[in-house]
């Protein structure tokens, strides 16, 4: 049988089940996983230390009633809340017995549960929630831990939600723009010179498709298989070779010169491939941020341990506020320029797994420089 606490009605008074008290409760269940929504307000420890503890519990109270007039449109009469006083996190345990009377807990999709109470908490409370859910088993894990597992598993979920949502409109970009030129082409007499700027144009953005596509799989790899780079060795030539390939009907379009130096045929600590593919997300960043009709310059900086690749552009540079963050996923500069948030992103996880990193800084002559090193193999050294 489900422990006691658990035929409370929704309508008591939330501060009436402690989190102690839950964590007890829930061991009468054993080894039965048992759904944990938490829900999260940041917002009472910020006005802990503005205003003072006094109106941090007067919010305190108002977002517990919000909390449980949410849940009860949600939940069970068999689930339970919880909330210790003074905290800004709050429970919803998911442990209604069965139809049948078992100890397990009835079946209830607790994304679903999650998302229309955070949805009725932040609407009638105003404040903004961290949230997440887990399952937990009380005879293997701590309730603390349990709570500390949902926040941040609801974090990196509402990450890859916001990565895909920006992949998504960055995917329909090219997209439509490969089917406008098509269509153009398909429709009419076109003069030979103008179809073959078309199709230039539509072959370059089938190329920063092929790109985004490749980048959301290697994204998945990286975070499955971190050390999936470790052992593989790459050629820089030839990787070299292969971005600036790919990106040369994009720096067409916007009449861009790539200069580079000739390219020694050194091997790395990283796969060619993937190699390629961070080397060809810099560049075409270099030319979409430089100046139409300006200049990439690739240098390649040797010593007896690493290989560095600059690619300088002369764009308008990146802000020194922004130097971290455009690197992280799903994030952009602050300069308004178009992008999705995925490449640089991709970038930097491709080189720290094979042990090297890529900075950025000004260009010698403006714009920005982008650094990227990497260890040489072993057997190169």
């Amino acid at each position: 049988m489900p422990p006691p606490f658990c035929r409370r009605s929704m309508a008591s008074d939330i501060n009436s089940l402690a989190l102690d008290d839950l964590a007890a409760g829930l061991q009468r269940l054993g080894d039965v996983p048992v759904p944990l929504l938490v829900v999260r307000f940041p917002v009472l420890e910020k006005v802990a230390w503005r205003k003072g503890l006094r109106a941090a519990r007067a919010t305190e109270r108002g977002a517990a009633d919000a909390f449980a007039r949410a849940a009860a449109g949600v939940l069970r009469s068999g689930d339970a809340l919880a909330h210790d006083p003074g905290s800004d996190v709050f429970l919803a345990a998911l442990c209604a017995p069965t139809r049948e009377g078992d100890a397990g807990c009835a079946p209830l999709d607790s994304r679903s549960a999650l998302a229309r109470i955070v949805a009725a908490v932040e609407a009638a409370s105003g404040m903004q929630t961290e949230s997440g859910w887990t399952a937990f088993v009380a005879r293997r894990m701590r309730l603390a831990d349990s709570i500390a597992e949902a926040l941040v598993g609801g974090a990196r979920e509402r990450e890859r939600y916001a990565f895909f949502s920006a992949l998504g409109h960055e995917l329909r970009t090219p997209l439509a723009s490969i089917r406008g030129y098509l269509e153009t082409l398909l429709d009419g007499e076109i003069e030979a010179e103008t179809r073959r700027r078309f199709l230039r144009i539509a072959h370059g953005e089938s190329l920063r498709l092929a790109r985004l596509v490749d980048g959301m799989f290697e994204i998945s790899l990286l975070d499955l298989h971190g050390g999936a780079s470790l052992g593989t060795l790459g050629r820089l030539d030839l990787a070299l070779g292969g971005a600036i390939d790919a990106c040369a009907a994009n720096a067409a379009a916007r009449a861009v010169t790539l200069e580079h130096p000739p390219v020694p045929g050194d091997l790395l600590a990283i796969d060619t491939d993937r190699l390629t593919l961070a080397l060809a997300n810099v560049i075409d960043n270099a030319i979409k941020h430089g100046r139409p009709g300006g200049r990439v310059t690739i240098g390649v900086e040797l010593n007896e341990r690493s290989v560095t690749i600059h690619v300088d552009d002369d764009g308008p540079g990146v802000p020194i506020a922004d130097r971290d963050r455009i690197f992280t996923l799903g994030q952009r500069g602050t300069t308004g320029a178009p992008g999705s948030g995925i490449g640089l992103a991709l970038v930097r996880l491709i080189l720290e797994r094979a042990g090297g990193r890529i900075t950025v800084e000004s260009a010698l002559g403006g714009g920005a420089r982008f650094s990227l090193a990497l260890p040489r193999a072993v057997d190169a050294r």
